[in-house]
Order: C-alpha cells, then sequence, then structure tokens
C-alpha cells in the first residue's frame, strides 16, 4: 500500500519505520520542519515536502501523525475526498477530517512512542473509520504492524483508554522521575530499585493490580509511615504525595 506520512515527530517516524518494514512503500513524508521531514524520508528512501500545495495526491492512504492541536488546521487545508485520511489522535473526534474526505478515519497507537527510542516497542493499534473503506484500508495497516489483533475503538473509548494511560504510563514514569530525584540528593543509587519495578510489572500481567499491592499503607503501618513521612520532612512536595496516594491506597484502590 502507498502511504504518505504528515508530520516528522515521535509517532510519524515509528510509524513510518513500522510501515516500512512491513513493505508498505512510504510515498511521502511531508511536515513543516524541512530537515526533520528530509531526516526522515532519508531512511525510507522516499521523497519529502514542506508545502502543502507539493502534496502528492495518489497514495492509497494518509496519516496525520502530527499533534492534536495541528489536526484541524491540516484538516482546513487538505481535500482528498477518494483517499482514507486518518489521524493518531486520543482525543479528537473521527469526524474532525469529515471535510477533508468521506473516508476518515483513526490510528490510534497505545504505546509510549518516542523516535529515539534504541527498539521499536510492541504497538497494540486501535482503529475506527467512518466507511466500509476506510475501516478495511485501516485494520490492514494496523494489522502490518501491531502483532496483537487489532481492535477498534470509538471516540468515547480512545478517550477513556488514553486517560487510563496516563495513569499507568506518564503519572507512574513521574513517580520514577521523583523517586531518582530523591534517591540522587539521598546518596541512594536509583538502579538498586529497578528489580523492583520489574517485579511489580510483571505481577499485574498475572494478577489484577488490586491483588497485588504491597506496601506499608495496604498493611495499616503506621508506624513505617510515620518514620518515612520524618525522613521526608525536607521534601513538603513528596509529603504532599506520599500522603495522598497512601491514602488513595487505604480506600481499597477504589474511585469513590
Amino acid at each position: 500500500m502507498q502511504i504518505v506520512i504528515l508530520g516528522s515527530g515521535n509517532i510519524a517516524t515509528v510509524f513510518t519505520l513500522l510501515l516500512h518494514k512491513a513493505g508498505h512503500q512510504i510515498a511521502q513524508i511531508y511536515s513543516r520542519n524541512a530537515a526533520a521531514a528530509s531526516e526522515l524520508a532519508y531512511e525510507v528512501d522516499t521523497e519529502s515536502a514542506n508545502y502543502l500545495s507539493l502534496l502528492k495526491k495518489d497514495a492509497d492512504a494518509y496519516l496525520l501523525a502530527v499533534p492534536d492541536n495541528a489536526v484541524p488546521e491540516l484538516a482546513d487545508e487538505l481535500h482528498l475526498p477518494d483517499k482514507v485520511v486518518a489521524h493518531c489522535a486520543a482525543t479528537l473526534p473521527l469526524q474532525v477530517l469529515e471535510k477533508v474526505t468521506p473516508h476518515h478515519g483513526v490510528l490510534y497507537p497505545l504505546q509510549s512512542i518516542s523516535k529515539n527510542t534504541i527498539s521499536l516497542p510492541e504497538i497494540p493499534v486501535f482503529y475506527d473509520g467512518a466507511t466500509e473503506k476506510a475501516r478495511n484500508v485501516l485494520y490492514e495497516l494496523a494489522a502490518s504492524i501491531s502483532g496483537s489483533v487489532p481492535q477498534t475503538a470509538s471516540d468515547e473509548e480512545r478517550l477513556k483508554l488514553h486517560i487510563a494511560a496516563v495513569f499507568v504510563n506518564n503519572f507512574v514514569n513521574h513517580m520514577y522521575t521523583l523517586a531518582a530525584d530523591f534517591c540522587r540528593k539521598e546518596g541512594v543509587d536509583f538502579k538498586k530499585l529497578l528489580p523492583l519495578i520489574q517485579e511489580t510489572a510483571y505481577r499485574i500481567e498475572q494478577q489484577s493490580p488490586v491483588m497485588v499491592q504491597t506496601g506499608p499503607a495496604i498493611r495499616n503501618d503506621t508506624v513505617t509511615i510515620k518514620k518515612h513521612l520524618e525522613a521526608l520532612s525536607a521534601y513538603p512536595q513528596l509529603i504532599h504525595i506520599y500522603e495522598t496516594i497512601t491514602q488513595s491506597i487505604q480506600s481499597g484502590g477504589k474511585i469513590a
């Protein structure tokens, strides 16, 4: 399949490499960042463009792998009535592309994606389309780059998945960041925690997260909690987070 990628950032780069590896022809890379577009195009032996007037019009599918706030602006400038055009955003509705083509859709990767990653990760890809043609094409693309069977996800489902993803990825990684900074300031090697991090991730593959919860909060170990808070006296930000998360754990891990 011939595909035009609009974008040159993290998702655009990883999708380009995965689709190229899967045997699709990347017909063109478009980006306002001419240098980034040229660099990415070079990796898959194709051409680049940094003006929409130069956009190829004969590809099978067009992927808008750009920041969420850039999609509506692009949609106002594109007119590809016979083509399948999809964005890659979790929080934008399908209909944001309805003026571009009847065959509009979404190709949403549920993964933390960075173009600087050492190896390409396993990427579950969710899709949706306004027409049968769009759904068929996007299913084929998703199936070719994902190790799992692609699933459809409505606008509402993608938003909910994205919210949950922020909790399990962005917020958890922020906790790692805070812990690493605490360790640095207190002269402790953060890397000594890596086996614990890996074990916790492994356990939730086997059981529900609430079933593998450990630590002083779930045990209601007030003595240890008090010692921790005293040791954090120089870090009011960490005290606030510690107390908030402790209270959440002790509530049973359920949303009120």
